[in-house]
């Protein structure tokens, strides 16, 4: 039965360094699932080891359902095989000299499950996952994508309140991962259990998550529903990590609610959405996708003039690199042709509603 996970204020505190989780907090509704996103380092794993026990917060508190599991100014700290989680790494962590249908009863065995029910929940479990026909086969004869159903069924075989993966697909190839990918939420789903999941990967936490928390220096910049983040970035950072790679720096002329002027280094006017209040004269970044610019279009608001300075054909589209507003901008465009060529001006149109723009100048494209 999936149960409400809450995490307040969690901080850890290594020996030395930055803390890795600085007062992180989220809840994760029962059946939910929340991917945690963000680069190497960000404090994303960390946070599921605390979750699991197996890292011991700084402070902070962590309940699943109606139990607090760690409380470290209370002195309550729950060991990991007595919260009833369900964990997938990114290794299979199967065992080599088992059947498929050993490796998932293996749970089972170990709480003394009658073996009439355990037989149900192993051939229960194996259907979701689909692999049934595979169960009396030996683990080491299937693929890497096939080993980590095993890993995800023996997971979910005991029906835990919990389940946590952390970068379950890492270790696959591209084809089998993309396949393993989508299967996942169905999966998860269908058990109705509650599910973190752990990724650097943009395509994963949109495609596997009801809502995605971008991490950055053990912070949590961001909990929202894909469509937001990916819409309404919450900061520069959170909109370079998800995609937005081109920056145009200026300073904001005019402000009113969520949008506003923002004139460019080199004189330009852009009409730009602000997710957050901008004060008129501060310096502003404006930062947006490839995939937002429109080619060869000319509208009342925020169209200019771009010079073509390469473009790379990848079949199915093409990448130009624009030079406009007295510097570089990378623009994609869904085609199967080559519409302009290097050397060519070309006219561009920026929708505002794509175009964000955040305090200050700085960039965060190398910081993550």
């Amino acid at each position: 039965m999936s149960e409400e996970l809450r995490v307040e204020n969690l901080r850890k505190v290594f020996s030395v360094g930055r803390p890795a989780i600085d007062d992180v907090s989220f809840t994760v509704a029962a059946g939910e699932i929340v991917v945690l996103l963000g680069p190497s380092g960000c404090g994303k794993t960390t946070t599921l080891r605390c979750v699991a026990g197996l890292e011991h917060p700084t402070s902070g508190t962590i309940s699943i359902g109606r139990d607090i599991v760690s409380a470290p100014a209370r002195g309550v700290l729950m060991p990991p095989r007595h919260r009833n989680i369900g964990m997938v790494f990114q290794s299979y962590a199967v065992w080599p000299h088992m059947t498929v249908r050993q490796n998932v009863a293996f749970p089972l065995k170990h709480r003394k499950t009658p073996r009439g029910e355990a037989k149900a929940k192993v051939d229960e479990a194996l259907e979701i996952v689909g692999l049934s026909e595979y169960a009396e086969r030996p683990v080491v004869a299937l693929s890497g994508g096939q080993m980590q159903r095993v890993a995800l069924a023996r997971s979910l075989v005991y029906q835990p309140r919990l389940l946590l993966l952390d970068e379950p697909l890492s270790n696959l190839d591209a084809k089998l991962r993309l396949r393993l990918r989508d299967d996942l939420r169905r999966i998860i789903k269908r058990t109705n259990v509650t599910a973190i999941y752990v990724t650097h990967d943009q395509a994963e936490a949109v495609v596997l998550g009801d809502r995605i928390g971008v991490m950055r220096d053990g912070l949590m910049l961001q909990l929202a529903s894909p469509r937001d983040i990916y819409n309404q970035p919450a900061d520069l950072f959170v909109a370079n990590f998800t995609g937005a790679s081109n920056e145009i720096d200026g300073k904001v002329i005019e402000c009113s609610g969520h949008e506003g002027i923002v004139e460019t280094t080199s004189g330009a006017r852009l009409r730009a959405t602000f997710p957050a209040t901008i004060a008129a004269g501060s310096p502003a970044t404006i930062a947006f996708r490839p995939e937002a610019v429109r080619l060869g279009a000319s509208d009342a608001i925020n169209s200019f003039t771009a010079n073509v300075v390469d473009c790379r054909y990848h079949g199915t589209q093409t990448i130009y690199d624009l030079s406009v507003f007295g510097g570089r901008i990378e623009v994609l465009e869904l085609s199967t042709e080559i519409r302009f060529h290097p050397g060519s001006e070309v006219p561009i149109t920026l929708p505002h509603t794509a175009m964000w723009a955040y305090a200050g100048n700085a960039t965060a494209r190398s910081q993550h």
